[in-house]
């Protein structure tokens, strides 16, 4: 083999290996940035919320979230907000809510009603939040509960809603010789029902975040990002000061199809909820996306 002039062999090489490389550099999203519209659970600030909603709102606004999921919603209301007066008091701060919490009551009495308000209040996303025991007995209940999320999405569906479901640890336990979460994810419809992927819980339970997206592409529109202490309890820590490799999953989020992300912990044992989620702010900062 001979070569020109103007080309010497390590030029050659080079530029051949650079050829071999791009069917993988395609996959990797080499204009990333740091993340921004960042999101939070309010369930970690619940005890700040009951004493003060909108001083504790404006709190996480100041810290720099842009967008809050809410939780605990009650006879029509938001931290008792009406749906439109919520939503006014989030605007006047700079945040919105692209989703909420539901509890599976809300599933079974009035959804029609309940999926209004998440409406008027913004919500794009209403995710059923948490199956009680007596819910998850055995693997008949849960396809009972995979009827109901159906059901519960074609009503959001009407309402331009996206429905889905959060997950904690005893989705990944096997039962009655099934993975609950395997059921949920093939007994629903993919369109209707999609995945919030709470990141702590399913790598508690054992499992990698990429294989689930590898086997449910789009399923994952929201996550939660709730870090691992590493200690031998493995409790809550703040994002970016434990365990779990954020960016190795956060490069997978086109192909898990993630919009959104929300920072929560469950319990906060250094400082104060407030200071917890600003060092969570500012690591989930650095992260690109």
């Amino acid at each position: 083999m001979s070569f020109s002039r103007n080309i010497s062999r390590n030029e050659f090489l080079r530029t051949s290996a650079l050829a071999l490389s791009l069917p993988l550099l395609s996959k990797v999203d080499v204009f990333a940035k740091p993340m921004k519209n960042v999101g939070l659970q309010l369930y970690t600030l619940r005890s700040e919320l009951s004493k003060d909603p909108e001083g504790t709102l404006k709190k996480a606004a100041e810290i720099g979230y842009k967008e809050v999921e809410t939780f605990g919603y009650s006879n029509g209301k938001f931290f008792g907000k009406t749906p439109g007066e919520f939503k006014t008091l989030l605007s006047g701060l700079g945040l919105s809510t692209p989703s909420g919490h539901y509890m599976p009551n809300n599933l079974k009495k009035d959804w029609n009603q309940v999926v209004d308000h998440a409406a008027e209040a913004g919500q794009k996303f209403m995710m059923c939040a948490f199956l009680f025991p007596q819910d998850r007995k055995t693997i008949d209940d849960y396809k009972k509960l995979g009827e109901l999320f159906n059901q519960s999405g074609e009503v959001c569906k009407k309402a331009g809603i996206q429905f889905g479901y959060h997950n904690h640890d005893f989705e990944f336990q096997m039962l009655d010789g099934q993975l609950p979460y395997d059921l949920l994810l093939t007994q629903t419809d993919p369109k209707l029902v999609k995945m919030e992927l709470d990141l702590y819980w399913a790598i508690h339970a054992g499992v990698d975040p990429l294989e689930l997206f590898r086997k449910n592409p789009g399923r994952f529109p929201l996550v939660h990002l709730k870090d691992m202490a590493k200690t031998e309890k493995r409790e809550f820590a703040e994002v970016g000061t434990g365990s779990i490799d954020f960016q190795r999953i956060l490069d997978a989020r086109k192909l898990a199809g993630i919009e959104h992300y929300f920072v929560e912990q469950d319990v906060v044992t250094k400082g104060t909820p407030l200071e917890a989620i600003a060092v969570s702010f500012q690591n989930v900062g650095k992260l690109k996306v």
